[in-house]
């Protein structure tokens, strides 16, 4: 791969969008049928705009889904099932990684170690090489990389900025200093520089800080982030402090980058447990930005705010609250394929 390759931007163009259906042997077990309601309004949503591939367990779990989806009338020309080994569903940080080279596709596969040992992750980490196996991509080469890093951890703006919390890095590689890091993510994901926040966190996100639940390039010049307007909420002086860091930053130009903040939803709890509700944890998609929706007040107002940071994308909510049981969103169920690539 030559120096050409480059990390694309997720609102550049898309074949599919990559999913893992749930069932009884994931995380999902023991309220499926609330998820596999947000599953399909996801499907419906991406199949709007492109395909979509979904890994299944087995025969039954893929005759199943088929039926959900046929039963709520969904384009089955645009989906897409392949049989793969996998422990969950969370295919943001187990997915691969793609990086374009003039017409050939670079499968970064880093390790997925399920968030730094905290969940059995055997079979996630080898999802890459069997979707490969399988010939799911074309003109790709898998590259496999010994080092933890999950695709939520990251954002780039296409043009070789690369965003990240140094919270989770650190985590994950505790006696690598950030200099070694940033020179071994700007070589693999071929950046040119790495912005990272200090900080910024969510209660109930077992990701140690993940990027895609804080902020998120909107453009090369624009970033959405999560803030807090709450003072007696417990995340008010660590998103204040967020904010005030990713004010500072600058574009390659050297200007401030455009802001734009969403509102915060209430408090989520499920039997007494903080769940992580983060606008911020969107999916781009060709033609629209699918962003999470949990009951709230503040779905409406988000929805504003994302539509003024992507005016010439549609703007589809999706009923995510099942979803952040599990203490994660709709980007991380999610993996963009380039186009081309499927």
């Amino acid at each position: 791969m030559n120096s050409s390759a480059r990390f694309p931007a997720e609102w550049e163009p898309q074949s599919a969008i990559l999913i893992a259906w749930p069932n009884d042997e994931t995380d999902w077990a023991e309220r499926l049928g609330e998820v596999e309601e947000t599953y399909v309004a996801l499907v419906a949503a991406i199949t709007r705009f492109e395909d979509v591939v979904i890994i299944v367990r087995d025969d039954d779990v893929e005759a199943y889904a088929e039926a959900r989806l046929r039963s709520n009338r969904i384009d089955m020309a645009r989906v897409r099932f392949v049989q793969v080994p996998y422990d969950d569903t969370w295919l943001r940080d187990s997915g691969p990684i793609t990086l374009l080279d003039d017409g050939r596709y670079l499968l970064n596969d880093f390790r997925f170690t399920g968030w730094g040992g905290k969940f059995g992750a055997s079979q996630d980490d080898q999802i890459i090489e069997q979707l490969d196996r399988q010939s799911v991509f074309n003109h790709a080469t898998r590259h496999p990389i010994d080092f933890a890093l999950e695709g939520g951890a990251i954002e780039t703006d296409g043009r070789g900025t690369l965003l990240s919390t140094w919270t989770c890095l650190h985590e994950r590689h505790p006696d690598a200093s950030r200099e070694d890091i940033t020179h071994k993510l700007c070589d693999w994901l071929k950046q040119d520089r790495v912005l990272w926040l200090d900080h910024g966190y969510l209660e109930g996100d077992d990701t140690d800080a993940h990027i895609d639940t804080l902020a998120r390039f909107a453009s090369e010049d624009a970033i959405v982030y999560q803030a807090c307007d709450d003072e007696a909420d417990s995340h008010f002086v660590e998103l204040k402090k967020m904010a005030e860091e990713i004010s500072a930053l600058r574009t390659r130009d050297g200007k401030p980058y455009r802001l734009f903040p969403l509102p915060w939803a209430r408090p989520i709890l499920d039997e007494g447990r903080r769940l992580a509700a983060s606008y911020a944890n969107f999916l781009i998609v060709n033609g629209a930005v699918l962003m999470p929706a949990y009951g709230d007040d503040a779905d409406a107002p988000a929805a504003e705010v994302m539509q003024a940071a992507f005016p010439d994308r549609e703007i589809v909510q999706i009923p995510c609250r099942p979803l952040i049981w599990q203490n994660g969103s709709l980007h991380c169920l999610t993996m963009q394929l380039p186009r081309g690539l499927v």
